[in-house]
């Protein structure tokens, strides 16, 4: 087991290094700020972020078995995806970065907060994967002419000030025969009641106020937010929590937590051409 001491030296390393500054139209600062308080918190599967670390299995498993159909991959490869590039958008401490790392994908991951990449960096250090991190924003990186193979933006997109305007960023970094993946919760009364009241309140799975309900958002929103990037929509595939097994899985019931992909026609370049000047 890890030393919890040496990884939070590191992590204040980290963010005590000099490096560049997120910036763009999408950042809600309140949320950032609400997130980088918990920067230290997210390898802990048992402090603040432990529902997203019961989720994340279920997650990486849809999000495989659609990039696997998209590229034409062997699923029982230990790393099907080499060759290809991803960024992961609002990557957070990196739970999801270092997954899709260990997959194959020449990764790079960005986050608004200062903080949440610094304990990316030193995690990241310790279990030894190369993974390019960065604090920007969506809007800097496409604006530095950035593409990719594959863009994720999970559980994000409730999260920024202008989600058409984000969307339709991510959108532009899809190279030719890539995919951008979108995951959020649904706006629906019974999302008010799980992903809002019960997980907030009830369950006290995250702390009260991380979620706003208005902020939820429908498939459709999604798919007409995307409608003038030109990108083949598909979706959503449900991800739903079965309190009996304590497990979540994919459902046909989105009417919680889903995801959407899009996807740009052409040929996938397969070339990881990460950013440079951290």
């Amino acid at each position: 087991m890890r030393n919890p001491e040496r990884l939070s030296v590191t992590i204040s390393e980290a963010v005590d290094a000099p490096a560049d500054r997120a910036f763009g139209s999408s950042i809600d600062p309140a949320d950032v700020a609400r997130f980088s308080a918990q920067a230290a918190e997210w390898w802990d599967a048992k402090g603040p972020f432990a529902p997203l670390h019961r989720f994340n299995p279920a997650r990486l498993k849809l999000i495989r078995r659609l990039l696997v159909e998209r590229f034409g991959r062997d699923e029982r490869a230990r790393a099907p995806f080499e060759g290809l590039s991803l960024i992961d958008i609002g990557c957070g401490g990196g739970l999801i970065a270092e997954p899709m790392r260990r997959m194959g994908f020449g990764v790079t991951a960005v986050d608004a907060s200062s903080e949440n990449i610094g304990t990316a960096r030193a995690h990241a250090e310790q279990t030894g994967l190369d993974i390019a991190y960065r604090p920007a924003t969506a809007e800097q990186m496409a604006a530095e002419g950035h593409r990719f193979d594959v863009v994720l933006a999970l559980e994000i997109v409730e999260h920024v000030a202008d989600p058409a305007a984000f969307l339709q960023t991510c959108a532009s970094m899809v190279k030719p025969g890539g995919m951008l993946a979108v995951a959020t919760l649904n706006r629906t009364l019974r999302s008010l009641m799980l992903g809002k009241v019960a997980a907030e309140y009830v369950l006290r799975w995250v702390p009260a106020g991380t979620h706003d309900w208005r902020q939820f958002l429908k498939p459709g929103e999604i798919r007409d937010w995307l409608a003038p990037t030109g990108l083949d929509v598909q979706g959503p595939f449900g991800l739903a929590y079965d309190p009996l097994n304590d497990r979540w899985s994919e459902t046909d019931d989105a009417a919680v937590n889903y995801l959407m992909t899009a996807r740009r026609d052409g040929s996938a370049y397969g070339e990881f051409i990460p950013f440079t000047g951290l």
